[in-house]
């Protein structure tokens, strides 16, 4: 029973489960407080402002001081921007545990939005195919959705694999064209008008505006990664293509394969990320997802995925995002200038990969010494 206890609490993500804790407690702490209008539940069950009267008999809405940061509001708000970051870092840390890269994430998520927007628009209240039934329009326009952006992550994967290029040149490039061909396929103009019930279904809410369902789904992809990285024979296939591909290939692991299904994958999470940000917001544009590769391969970095591969965990990519949405949540909050977003979470991933060669070459210096 002790063993198992020290073993769940020292697990590889202790670390980052620290700095959550830590950051979370040093925004609570210079975050300060804010007068916020109460609300409570009606008879019918929605949201009413409250009232009160003042000293001189006249009814004014009631207001409670909060924290900033430690306040339900916020962590909801809090709750639901990480999910569309994590579900993306999970596939990217997959990518980057098998010694890979992707820059195109952010660009198949906004080609997969709008395409999968332009298909829901079909089964809006405007369009062609209003009086058909609602589960024909989510499902079609989800299909549409998140198939564009495995379709691309797969013809990623097999770029890769066919003219063996690297992979930074690869999605670099698919970066460029996708982004572009979201922009043609649109015109830079708008899309929206979707059939109500998807965006029900997206939006609902729990308690104090908690989005319930991004949530959800990035739970599911967390464990869904963590069951293929840790317990299937096809996530010990990445870690070993990421730590030597070369002893890999010997050892006779298809490393072409792998290297085709890691891409598929982190097309498959973008793409499940973008489905969730049309249901949300309800509409999407070319501009979508623009400077998602950076935040999403930080999260990856900062959750423990090393770039010379064969290291890393889905749960460390969650906690990766998490770090970094609380980073930006506590800008604002501080009320720091957002000029400064980019910079602090470039100087995290830096940090990051720093401190990930430090642990290599202590690993090595402890190698050498048992050897000698």
């Amino acid at each position: 029973m002790l063993a198992r206890l020290r073993q769940a609490l020292f697990i590889p993500e202790s670390g980052l489960l620290l700095v959550v804790l830590v950051l979370g407690a040093a925004l609570w702490f210079f975050s300060g407080t804010v007068r916020t209008p109460k609300f409570e539940l009606g008879p019918d069950g929605s949201r009413q402002r409250v009232f009160t009267t003042n000293e001189a008999g006249e009814r004014v809405p009631a207001f409670v001081e909060r924290n900033k940061f430690l306040n339900a509001q916020n962590l909801a708000q809090l709750a639901k921007d990480t999910s569309f970051i994590a579900i993306m870092a999970v596939g990217m840390s997959i990518v980057i545990i098998a010694g890979g890269i992707d820059l195109s994430v952010g660009s198949i998520y906004a080609l997969a939005s709008v395409l999968g927007a332009l298909a829901f628009q079909q089964f809006g209240p405007d369009g062609p195919h209003a009086g058909a039934s609602p589960f024909t329009g989510v499902m079609l326009g989800s299909l549409a959705c998140v198939g564009t952006a495995a379709a691309c992550g797969l013809v990623n994967g097999g770029l890769i694999v066919a003219l063996r290029v690297h992979p930074f040149i690869i999605t670099l490039g698919a970066m460029a064209i996708l982004r572009g061909v979201a922009f043609v396929v649109t015109r830079g103009q708008s899309v929206g008008g979707f059939p109500p019930a998807f965006r029900e279904l997206v939006r609902f809410e729990v308690g104090n505006g908690l989005s319930l369902v991004p949530l959800a789904v990035m739970l599911l992809v967390l464990v869904a990664g963590g069951i293929f990285l840790g317990r299937l024979a096809a996530g010990r296939r990445v870690y070993a293509v990421g730590g030597n591909e070369l002893a890999a290939r010997f050892s006779g692991i298809r490393v072409e394969r792998v290297k085709l299904g890691i891409y598929l994958l982190s097309g498959l999470c973008a793409g499940i990320a973008a489905l969730l940000s049309l249901g949300y917001y309800g509409a999407a544009t070319s501009g979508d997802g623009q400077g998602y590769e950076l935040n999403v391969i930080a999260a990856a970095v900062v959750g423990g995925a090393s770039l010379t591969g064969g290291k890393g965990t889905a749960l460390g990519a969650v906690l990766g995002a998490l770090v970094i949405q609380m980073i930006s949540s506590g800008i604002v909050i501080l009320g720091i200038d957002q000029n400064y977003s980019q910079i602090i979470i470039g100087v995290v991933v830096v940090a990051a990969v720093v401190l990930d060669n430090v642990n290599h070459w202590l690993a090595r210096r402890r190698q050498a010494r048992a050897a000698a």
